[in-house]
């Protein structure tokens, strides 16, 4: 008898500005405490945008989220329920993630798709080709060469 493979959630963080994937949070579920966590961690490192658009889901329309949206200083901006042109980049980037990846693939535990998601998804952003970028990459990998150390007598 096959072991039944579970099914995963995924929170897909996009920049629409420079087409980056900044995130992808992948779980079992997901809630307002884990869109809350994965903006946060984005925040520190990035800072806080002025707008973070979104559908009207739960996790995203529920109160806890909405404070913290407005204590950190950014404004939301949810497309109207049935209206996906309203998000094109995102629906677009989810596409991509669906038809390009997620459906080659078969995973055997949650460990595993997050793994393989990230390595994906690193992908996309500094070797994938996107022709709203010239066909260059969001963050394309740059190699520095560095000076050698000098040797300490």
């Amino acid at each position: 008898m096959a072991d039944k493979v579970s099914s995963f959630c995924t929170l897909n963080i996009i920049n629409e500005y420079r087409r980056e994937c900044l995130a992808i949070r992948v779980d079992r579920k997901l809630n307002s405490v884990n869109v809350i966590d994965a903006l946060s961690d984005l925040f520190i490192l990035r800072g806080v945008p002025k707008f973070i658009r979104s559908d009207n889901g739960p996790e995203f329309v529920a109160q806890a989220v909405q404070d913290w949206i407005k204590a950190v200083g950014a404004k939301t901006a949810y497309i109207e329920p049935g209206s996906p042109w309203e998000n094109g980049y995102c629906e677009s980037f989810n596409a991509r993630f669906r038809n390009e990846f997620l459906n080659g693939e078969i995973f055997y535990s949650l460990r595993e798709a997050q793994i393989l998601i990230e390595d994906w998804r690193k992908h996309y952003n500094t070797k994938r080709p996107h022709s709203a970028l010239g066909y260059r990459p969001p963050t394309p990998e740059t190699i520095v060469q560095m000076e050698p150390r000098p040797v300490m007598h």
